[in-house]
């Protein structure tokens, strides 16, 4: 079985290669150099094999995309304000990539940076990444390893990460699932839930505001499953502004489950553990004009708190010198099948 294939060439002649993991009697992946990109992941549904993430051709789709379709995300993932913050009484001036706003790292950011492949294995794929003092704006030399691991039930990827200065850091992952494998099916027909107390509403250029609502009351309170279309409020303000959901969902602490989906389509359901203290929600309603014809999925990013370098009263986002970052997403897949109750998905994700 081929394990690594070129999967295109950018302007610049640059080789871009995807990495396979795992098999067709469990999960198989495909991962990119280019970002990391997780441009494949097929799981078992109950009709079949199904494509879980949404996916671009080839390297040059890629490395074009505005949407960030599957990329590991930095330096800092989301927005910070005014593409500037101020550490240890020096400030620094970011790229501005979105308005006057600094979005995913920047201009290349993580995602668009060629990685290096320090181990491939059949279940394994270990990639490294220097960032350079001065890069996007942020300070410090900053070394990344993510690492892909294929399970009997999923997949892992994991950050690790030192810098030589003090410098803002914020690593997630950007896929867009719709476990239906199928474009038709609206992404927003899945069920979701996520244990989030509270959320950050956003100014018009989707910078927090600085406080944490409640999520009680809200169409952001999906501490028990529904669906996006179920919980959708045309009249919020909160989701008019944003076109949708696209919104930084604030967890509990201690909490170690992050999110679940489910697609009563294909049957196949998700579940995501990982120790953020958020995680962002995204409808994916921007790939209605990105992409025509691909349809919608679901982006959810567990993370730090956006635009956390200049909001003092939320949690720091800084990795400083003498200490190793360490943060693992886990991806857990079951397949209850086609149109369960919320009770039994929950007993195939092992909820309870």
């Amino acid at each position: 079985m081929e394990r690594t294939r070129l999967f295109g060439r950018l302007d610049d002649g640059r080789d871009v290669h995807a990495y396979r993991l795992g098999d067709d009697d469990g999960i198989s992946v495909e991962v990119l150099d280019l970002g990391g990109i997780l441009a494949r992941l097929v799981v078992h549904g109950e009709g079949g094999r199904v494509d879980a993430v949404l996916r671009l051709p080839d390297a040059r789709a890629y490395f074009a995309d505005p949407a960030y379709l599957g990329i590991l995300v930095g330096r800092y993932g989301n927005r910070i304000g005014g593409a500037r913050f101020t550490l240890d009484g020096c400030e620094h001036v970011l790229s501005a990539n979105e308005g006057r706003n600094h979005l995913h790292g920047g201009h290349l950011g993580f995602g668009r940076r060629l990685w290096q492949v320090q181990s491939h294995a059949r279940d394994v794929l270990v990639l490294r990444l220097r960032s350079p003092d001065g890069e996007e704006g942020y300070p410090g030399n900053l070394d990344v390893v993510a690492t892909y691991r294929v399970r009997d039930d999923g997949l892992a990827l994991l950050f690790e990460a030192r810098s030589d200065a003090a410098t803002p850091f914020n690593p997630t992952h950007h896929p867009y699932f719709n476990l239906a494998g199928d474009a038709a099916v609206p992404a927003s027909a899945q069920w979701l839930q996520v244990p989030a107390t509270g959320y950050l509403p956003v100014a018009d250029d989707l910078i927090p505001l600085g406080a944490i609502a409640d999520v009680a009351g809200t169409p952001f309170d999906f501490r028990e499953a529904a669906t996006l279309d179920a919980r959708f409020d045309g009249v919020d303000a909160q989701l008019s502004r944003c076109g949708g959901y696209d919104h930084c969902l604030v967890q509990r602490p201690g909490h170690a489950f992050a999110a679940a989906l489910y697609s009563p389509h294909s049957g196949v359901a998700m579940r995501i553990d990982c120790d953020a203290p958020a995680l962002q929600l995204y409808g994916g309603q921007g790939l209605d004009r990105q992409h025509p014809g691909m349809g919608r999925g679901l982006c959810l990013e567990p993370q730090d708190l956006p635009d956390a370098p200049n909001q003092p009263a939320f949690p720091l986002a800084i990795l400083r010198p003498g200490t190793a970052y360490r943060r693992e997403i886990l991806y857990r897949f079951a397949c209850p099948g086609r149109g369960r109750a919320w009770n039994e998905v929950a007993a195939a994700l092992e909820l309870s």
